[in-house]
């Protein structure tokens, strides 16, 4: 099914409300009762939804309960989680192993899952071979902030299905160009957004905002330029936005005619609070970090400005995959690609709570 609408329902009970957002949408039109369903959420690391760092469980479950109602049986729980943390903990924290035991639905770990090849207009990249074998993908991602692309939502939720090692290269490569083209890779037949609750500023959680909606659609590339909107960017402050749109990925063009809203809601402004990462800026100098190593400096760092010490550093902090083998007597790195760095606190990734000490010492 495709169209170019996007569907918006308010509420604080995400179950119900994705049950009766499909039942709008009818997705099923035109899937064979035999086809394979696999469903994407962002399970980034291991916390639970509250943090606004993941998909709440009770969209997934909602999905489960619509399809497997209309006599789909072969759907499957899929993702990666990032490099800092491992899947199979994710899936646990998170609530997913209980919905796999109820459902009977299968839980995929893609960090364990094999490469394969893909050539887009010339750029080669890696997916996990499991993806290949899905025949309609529901991407379940959370509407939150990113400290590197300031938001993520549809196109950047995929990059949960590539092998830790591409998720190390995308960063070397800029983010924005790999991510729009790993779209063109691997296709989202349907789109389900949480917008129950989500970190506005920062992919790891921790801050969560309550907004108590759930989008849904066909078009990532719409979907995230109406996300982006949302959060108050411009898809320019995106640039895989337009990078997806360009190869065909989908359409950044919506209009209000394009929103359906399915109920009503007197509270639709979204606060995003403050800008940490702009904040902290003048600290660091980022080139080609990890985010799960990034994640750690940025919360460090606030922790150092809720205790009033952020103006105590007084060197600047270097962090990513662009200094390795760089070798500096002055200046703080952060991670083990700064270790030929005087000043130094290893780990891939350090933990926050590391950085912190290292940045007190």
């Amino acid at each position: 099914m495709q169209n170019n609408n996007i569907y918006i329902i308010y509420g604080d009970k995400p179950k119900s409300m994705v049950i009766e957002t499909l039942n709008e949408m009818k997705p099923e039109r035109g899937i064979p009762k035999t086809a394979k369903i696999g469903i994407k959420p962002n399970l980034v690391l291991a916390r639970p939804s509250t943090s606004g760092a993941t998909t709440s469980p009770e969209i997934v479950e909602g999905i489960i309960e619509y399809f497997k109602g209309k006599g789909y049986e072969d759907i499957s729980i899929m993702e990666g989680s990032w490099i800092g943390d491992r899947t199979s903990r994710a899936f646990k924290v998170c609530g997913y192993e209980d919905i796999s035991r109820r459902y009977d639905v299968p839980l995929i770990d893609l960090q364990k899952d094999s490469p394969l090849e893909r050539n887009v207009n010339g750029l080669k990249l890696d997916i996990c071979s499991e993806m290949d074998k899905i025949d309609y993908l529901i991407n379940v991602p959370v509407l939150k902030g990113h400290c590197q692309t300031k938001i993520t939502c549809a196109l950047k939720n995929m990059k949960g299905c590539i092998p830790n090692s591409e998720k190390r290269r995308y960063h070397t490569m800029g983010l924005h160009k790999p991510i729009g083209y790993l779209n063109k890779a691997i296709r989202q037949d349907l789109i389900i957004v949480d917008g129950i609750m989500g970190d506005l500023n920062f992919e790891e959680g921790g801050n969560p905002v309550r907004m108590n909606r759930i989008l849904a659609g066909t078009d990532p590339v719409m979907m995230d330029s109406y996300a982006a909107n949302l959060l108050g960017f411009d898809i320019e402050d995106i640039p895989y936005i337009a990078i997806a749109e360009d190869i065909g990925v989908g359409s950044s063009n919506w209009s209000e005619d394009s929103i359906i809203e399915l109920n009503t809601s007197e509270s639709v402004k979204i606060d995003r609070g403050i800008d940490k990462v702009g904040l902290f800026a003048k600290y660091i100098e980022e080139r080609d970090a990890c985010s799960a190593c990034y994640g750690s400096l940025i919360h460090a760092m606030d922790r150092l400005r809720t205790r009033g010490e952020l103006g105590k550093i007084d060197e600047k902090v270097y962090i990513g995959q662009y200094f390795k083998g760089k070798v500096k007597d002055t200046g703080l790195g952060v991670g083990q690609c700064t270790r030929g760095f005087v000043k130094h606190v290893p780990g891939c990734p350090p933990s926050a709570m590391d950085i912190l000490k290292f940045l007190e010492d």
